[in-house]
């Protein structure tokens, strides 16, 4: 007996440990990121000595950024782009997912199978097309080529579908034997229940669209219409760049995700968990 609880004691240090070195590998590069967001150029990539925080902290390199560059207009546009997206993919995947799920019509599982397999083709390989679709019907350089790029997620719709499959089929039978539409049972039954994998599939979407950089550089070129990816890229030059304002801007640009996590870590592990997303 006490051969094997030790066994399991070794066991369980080696795990904690392996996972400190993990946690430490993920960590450093966010922990550099903020010490370099308050050096100096020269200070960056000044590796003997190396500071974690520099003799004199730059502060105003976060209020050096708003200036340099229209950050705020940025900011917006990147706001209310990720806004909107969001919305839109959080209706348009939960609707299609009940529909997948609770309701039989012909070819269901054909149709779902073929939107499903979109998943594994990369962007790349359809993106010059899409962008020629775009262009032509007036879409190019607007905020609405990439809503309704955006707009639509196959990966979204799995995700609902395998969490409403969880749904017992009774709590809708009941539904429609008390006389009411399949709209009701989606918005006043469905959705209620469906909060952790909403609040999943917000998260995706929100760091997905937020963090997004090769969309937005296709489709906006006017400055006034770009996203704070783009803007940061404005600190990159021919021969020099601004390291500790990128890096400033990369802290600023990370804010909103962060909250957006602490407020819905909640509901993301219920949804991953019972969405059928276990790692």
């Amino acid at each position: 007996m006490k051969s094997l609880h030790k066994r399991q004691v070794i066991s369980k240090v080696i795990i904690y440990i392996l996972l400190i070195i993990v946690a430490l590998v993920m960590i450093v590069p966010f922990l550099w990121m903020l010490s370099a967001s308050i050096k100096g150029d020269a200070e960056v990539f000044k590796m003997n000595p190396f500071q974690w925080i520099p003799d004199k902290p730059k502060i105003s390199n976060y209020a050096e950024i708003w200036t340099r560059i229209p950050m705020a207009k940025f900011v917006q546009n990147t706001v209310i782009l990720t806004i909107v997206v969001t919305f839109l993919q959080l209706l348009t995947s939960s609707f299609a997912a009940y529909a997948f799920a609770k309701l039989n019509f012909k070819h269901k599982n054909t149709l779902f199978l073929a939107y499903i397999t979109t998943i594994a083709m990369p962007w790349q390989v359809y993106m010059v097309p899409q962008f020629i679709f775009m262009r032509k019907i007036g879409l190019n350089d607007k905020l609405l080529a990439m809503v309704c790029l955006q707009a639509f997620s196959a990966f979204g719709v799995f995700m609902m579908k395998q969490f409403y499959g969880n749904i017992p089929d009774e709590l809708c039978e009941a539904a429609r034997i008390d006389g009411l539409s399949e709209y009701r049972i989606y918005s006043d039954i469905m959705l209620p229940l469906s909060k952790p994998a909403l609040s999943t599939l917000t998260i995706f979407t929100f760091v997905a669209t937020w963090n997004d950089y090769l969309g937005p550089l296709i489709y906006l070129r006017t400055e006034s219409k770009k996203t704070i990816q783009l803007g940061l890229k404005m600190f990159i030059g021919q021969y020099s760049s601004d390291y500790g304002l990128i890096m400033a801007g990369s802290v600023l640009s990370l804010i909103p995700i962060v909250i957006i996590y602490l407020i819905l870590q909640k509901q993301f592990v219920e949804g991953v968990a019972s969405s059928g997303l276990k790692g």
